[in-house]
């Protein structure tokens, strides 16, 4: 990887850094590439049961890099579908992914956050859809992901005006989860990695596809499929094991089968 640092716990949880601190962490051609590798190892790995997703030197992302000696040799829509299949590739990881957000979100860098399913910032963290102040149009799925946490009209408030926002406000937006002091966020986002990757695998797969579906399903729709979701999770061995660990007044050790 020359991009990315990769690194994975015993106890199923991958940490992916984005690794280009000189320029903020912007995503350029091979970044584009290493990401795609990358999560769709992670989402058909058996060992990993939890990502993080979070940026090195100080910054999260400062977006897509746009740079000239970055532009590749391809027509301008092959180009954005690809970097599109890369946020599709995040958004279908089943398994639980954390954005952990120190320093600048902004742009691409700032949906490749929403694309996660938490995202826990450092109290330092800003965020932006800041692509009108460069003359561009929201991409990587920012025009679906964020009404959607956000609502329509402060969706289009944010992206239409571009201005900056602070992990405070963010939180009070809906766009993060947790907003904790800058020293504490490593610590905060490790707690919550180990504690999903010591949750039951296929239970949390299962309801996160539900959720993420939520939108898009009528009611009926969903009732039929959380029958179907918990007609699989009682058959599994994990269920079991939650049962007799109750009964036994223990931890449930889940192992995703």
């Amino acid at each position: 990887m020359e991009t990315l640092i990769v690194e994975r716990s015993e106890d199923g949880v991958v940490t992916v850094t984005l690794n280009r601190p000189r320029r903020k962490n912007a995503i350029d051609l091979t970044m584009w590439g290493e990401l795609m590798d990358t999560f769709r190892e992670v989402a058909h790995s058996r060992t990993d049961r939890v990502m993080v997703l979070t940026g090195a030197g100080g910054a999260f992302c400062a977006g897509a890099d746009l740079s000239p000696d970055d532009v590749p040799d391809w027509h301008q829509l092959d180009r954005m579908q690809y970097y599109g299949w890369v946020g599709l590739a995040l958004h279908e990881i089943p398994k639980p992914v954390i954005a952990k957000i120190g320093g600048d979100a902004v742009g691409a860098g700032l949906n490749l956050a929403l694309g996660c399913d938490l995202i826990v910032a450092g109290e330092s963290a800003r965020f932006s859809e800041i692509f009108a102040r460069r003359g561009l149009s929201v991409d990587l799925g920012g025009s679906w992901l964020l009404p959607r946490l956000v609502g329509m009209h402060k969706a289009k408030e944010l992206a239409l005006l571009a201005e900056i926002v602070s992990a405070e406000e963010a939180m009070r937006l809906g766009i993060v989860n947790r907003v904790v002091p800058d020293e504490e966020l490593d610590d905060f986002v490790g707690d919550w990695a180990r504690r999903l990757a010591a949750g039951p695998p296929i239970a949390l797969q299962m309801t996160k596809r539900m959720i993420t579906s939520a939108f898009s399903s009528s009611f009926s729709e969903t009732l039929h499929w959380e029958a179907m979701a918990q007609t699989v999770t009682t058959g599994t061995e994990d269920t079991r094991e939650a049962m007799q660990a109750f009964f036994e007044k223990r931890d449930p050790v889940f192992r995703g089968r």
